[in-house]
Parts: structure tokens; sequence; C-alpha cells
């Protein structure tokens, strides 16, 4: 995000109304409000709630659509994420204050969307600790980056591990920096083939998370068996052709969608949610910035 496009996000932001707006809709998740339900929880008249909206869509800051005769309004989680980035670009060495704070925001977020989820009938998974693999292609950046993440961010809850189909057998030292950046441990990583995970010594995996990038043309692996999937796609940092500092930003911009991604994931309800809807929430989160940088 360049400086103009946060200057006119901030400036959408800096009014009361569509401050409570954007904080409505931020904690509707990505379904969002049909519009005529933000004006009745806001006390908003609907000629004032329309130019609310207006300003904050052409911020970037929402994202409209028609469902019927009515309209539904999410927020832009993409580009909440740019301005986040954008702010806190130059924050504690690139990035090493962003792991806590979106944990902790997103945590709060779903814990109180906890409270009015429906759960009846659901067939709640068991509190336990989960097996989580990441995959792509060369296993050398973007899934390395998410293990080292999920297993700071998911505590005893998660165990995070990640692989390749064509692993190129060494791990990008620009994904090392970054998570020494963000002061993330990086001892143990190490770029390996997902036949290592096919084993009978292997792991029983519970969730398996592809992180290619399908708008690049990229080949993304396809896991087999049972474990609940999803495809959470990052555009490849490590493809980026520019300067030293062009490359470390790209880097630092994939930690930070993946980072999201993982916050999200790690405060779902996973015990309160059936096999459907948890699948409807692990694909929402990939849509959440799957056309961000």
């Amino acid at each position: 995000m360049d400086s103009k496009l946060a200057v006119n996000a901030l400036g959408a932001l800096a009014q009361e109304t569509r401050l409570a707006v954007f904080r409505l809709l931020v904690e509707a998740g990505p379904k969002g409000r049909a519009a005529g339900e933000i004006g009745e929880r806001l006390a908003i008249p609907a000629n004032t709630l329309s130019f609310h909206l207006k300003t904050l869509t052409q911020a970037g800051l929402l994202e409209g659509r028609q469902e019927g005769r009515f309209i539904f309004y999410a927020a832009n989680y993409v580009a909440m994420d740019e301005l986040i980035a954008f702010l806190t670009d130059n924050c504690c060495n690139g990035g090493s204050c962003l792991p806590k704070t979106a944990a902790a925001s997103t945590t709060e977020l779903r814990r109180q969307g906890a409270n009015n989820q429906t759960t009846q009938g659901a067939m709640p998974m068991p509190s336990r600790s989960y097996n989580v693999l990441f995959l792509c292609t060369g296993n050398s950046a973007r899934s390395i980056m998410a293990e080292a993440i999920l297993n700071q961010l998911g505590g005893d809850r998660f165990s995070a591990f990640s692989a390749g189909s064509h692993p190129g057998g060494q791990v990008n030292p620009l994904a090392l920096d970054q998570l020494r950046r963000a002061k993330l441990p990086t001892e143990g990583l190490r770029s390996k083939s997902w036949d290592e995970f096919a084993t009978d010594e292997a792991p029983r995996l519970d969730f398996v998370f592809t992180v290619c990038d399908n708008a690049a043309g990229e080949v993304c692996p396809v896991w087999p068996g049972q474990p609940m999937t999803a495809h959470w796609g990052v555009a490849d940092p490590a493809a980026l052709e520019g300067s030293d500092e062009q490359k470390r930003r790209a880097f630092s911009q994939a930690f930070a969608q993946l980072n999201r991604r993982i916050s999200l994931f790690v405060s779902l309800p996973l015990a309160k949610l059936d096999a459907m809807a948890l699948k409807g929430e692990l694909d929402g989160i990939g849509r959440l910035s799957e056309s961000g940088q």
C-alpha cells in the first residue's frame, strides 16, 4: 500500500460513524451484513448510512455485493492488512510486534463471535492438540514461515509442520531473515518432501493447508486422505525480481498475510464446529486476502 492509499483509508476512518460501521463489519466476518441491518444496529438513517458506506467503499475498506433485493457489505481484510502493514512497516525491526497484536485482536473477535455461533446438531471436535501441515511446491519460504508462525501462535494446541511436493532442499535465507526480524525461532526449519508425512511413523494430520498461489499459475500439491484441507494461496515472495529491499518487503508482506490467516485459525472454536461449518471457516480464511500481496 502506498502513502496515498493509506491517507485515503485513514481519512475515511477518521469519522465516528464510519469507524463504527467498519468495526461492526470487521466483527461480522467475511459474510458481512446487509445495509439495512447495519443501519438498524447503529441507528443510522438510510440516506446518511449510504453516504458513509460509499465513502468507505471508495477508500477500499469495504466490499459490497448484491444478494436478491439486498446489498451486503463486508470489511476488506486485504486492505486492512495492508494498512496495518504500512503503519507498522518500520516497527520492531520489521514485524516482531505483529504476531502479538494480530493474535490478540483476532482472538478477542472470535471469542465474541463464538457466543453467537449456532452449533445445534454439531459433532464437536475433541479438545486436544492438532497437527497441521503447510504445503507448497518448494517448501523454502511461505510454508516454512507458516510453520514457524503457527508453532509460535498455537501454543500447546497445535503442532505445525511444512513440506513441498518438489522441495528445493534449502530454506530461503530471506524467509529466515524475516522470521528472525519477527523474533520467531528458526531452529530445525528445513526444506523437505511431503513423502515424510505419508509414512506410518508420521504424525496423524488434522489439517493440511496449501499456500502456493494458484493465481500465479503455480501447480499446488493435492493432499489425499482424511485431514481437513483448505487453500490459502500467497504470492511467492521468492519469485520477485528487484532490489534487496523490494525482496525483503515481499517477504514481509507474505509473512503478514500468513500471520493474519493463522491468527484467525488458532482463534476458531474448533470443538464447537461441525465438519461443514469448519470447512466453511477455513475456506473463508483463505479468501480473505487471496488477491492481496
